[in-house]
């Protein structure tokens, strides 16, 4: 019953956590649309640096954006914050319930590097307070008022902190933090740094005071990194779905590909909105491709012409079904993380085997994501072995 409680837990709050997402993802698009879309006109009131007439659901909206703020704020000032909370509290829970508390299976590799449950969410919370700590200071020092260097010493940040997680975490453990690493830095550049400016920005108005136009610089400037990270970090979330990233020897260059593909298709509609013409921005799209031509190339599928030379039988194949995958892919799971077989998939003989054959080389043999955390310890011999007889099939 726990692990019955345990998925519906699990679903809630990913449900939850795409809710929020969604509308923090929303947000972030359509006020940066927004600002590229401004346009100075011949009257427009005092502050105001541009406006934009727009239609939706069969109304006009015309919007106006002030420099720094108006001389007078109306009293139901509407502010987009929680959408950025509640994203990162339900993504910090889904964390804890799928990857602390099946913290051997999902976060613990014994072959990258043999941890205690303990010592893995001691290193993750660890590593999502010193990003953002490596990464704030990056912005407030004099390096953040150069655009271009910025960029590549973030970007440089994250391929660390990838390199980092993949030699201390199972595979789907480290990509899953390098999505939330990014995310932690997004979350707090909302709470830390663009909510507590646009308030101060507030306060100051209503002493009558004039508001300081940094603070107003410096939460446009963390709300464009949020921008341009959105892309990526989406990858990192489902990126436990696809072994062919997770269980990459080199994933960490896969997250700088990945970083580099989403920064340029994000750069290209970007510009695109603000009415850059296709032959001024459309190389972004070209390097985009490139990168994604690179991705793919590394993760091509090889073949390993030494399983043509294993001579395997069916005793054989049923050995290490029972040894390695029936623990979990059973009737009744011997595995205490599971009360029912995952996806329904039983592995108990034969004929289950070669039904679920495609699926068993993919997860067991090429990308070695099965048996989760390698928990059983299955040895690159019985991979092999396990491969050459259902290729044979």
């Amino acid at each position: 019953m726990t692990a019955f409680f345990a998925d519906w837990l699990n679903l809630l709050i990913r449900w939850g956590h795409m809710i929020a997402g969604i509308g923090w993802i929303g947000t972030s698009f359509y006020f940066i649309a927004l600002d590229l879309s401004l346009k100075k006109r011949e009257q427009m009131r005092e502050g105001v640096a541009g406006t934009a007439w727009e239609v939706h659901g069969g109304g006009f909206y015309h919007v106006e954006k002030f420099m720094v703020a108006p001389k007078e704020l109306p009293s139901d000032l509407l502010w987009y914050k929680w959408e950025a909370y509640l994203t990162w509290v339900t993504g910090f829970l889904l964390l804890v319930v799928q990857y602390y508390l099946n913290a051997s299976a999902y976060l613990i590799d014994p072959t990258i590097m043999a941890l205690e449950p303990w010592q893995a969410i001691a290193i993750s919370v660890a590593s999502l307070v010193v990003g953002w700590f490596a990464y704030d200071g990056l912005c407030r020092s004099p390096i953040g008022r150069n655009t271009p260097v910025l960029a590549i010493i973030v970007f440089v940040l994250i391929v660390a902190a990838s390199w980092g997680f993949t030699h201390v975490f199972s595979g789907r453990g480290a990509l899953i933090h390098v999505g939330a690493f990014v995310g932690t830095i997004m979350a707090v550049n909302v709470f830390g740094v663009i909510i507590p400016n646009q308030k101060r920005i507030a306060e100051a108005l209503m002493r009558g005071e004039e508001p300081n136009p940094a603070l107003g610089a410096q939460g446009k400037q963390r709300s464009v990194h949020n921008n341009y990270l959105t892309l990526p970090v989406l990858v990192m979330m489902v990126s436990s779905h696809y072994p062919v990233l997770t269980s990459h020897p080199q994933s960490w260059i896969l997250v700088a590909l990945i970083l580099v593909i989403g920064a340029m298709v994000r750069h290209f509609i970007n510009r695109h909105e603000a009415g850059d013409h296709f032959a001024k921005v459309g190389w972004t799209l070209g390097v985009a491709a490139i990168a994604l031509a690179a991705a793919m190339a590394m993760t091509a599928p090889r073949p390993n012409p030494n399983l043509a030379d294993l001579d395997v039988d069916e005793d054989d194949v049923l050995m290490i079904a029972r040894k390695h995958c029936a623990s979990c892919h059973s009737r009744h799971p011997s595995d205490d993380a599971f009360e029912e077989a995952p996806k329904g998939i039983y592995l108990e003989n034969i004929g289950e085997i070669v039904r679920y054959g495609p699926l068993i080389l993919q997860q067991a043999v090429k990308s070695k994501a099965m048996p989760l955390g390698n928990k059983t310890g299955m040895t690159q011999e019985e991979r092999d072995m396990l491969g050459a007889w259902l290729q044979a099939q």
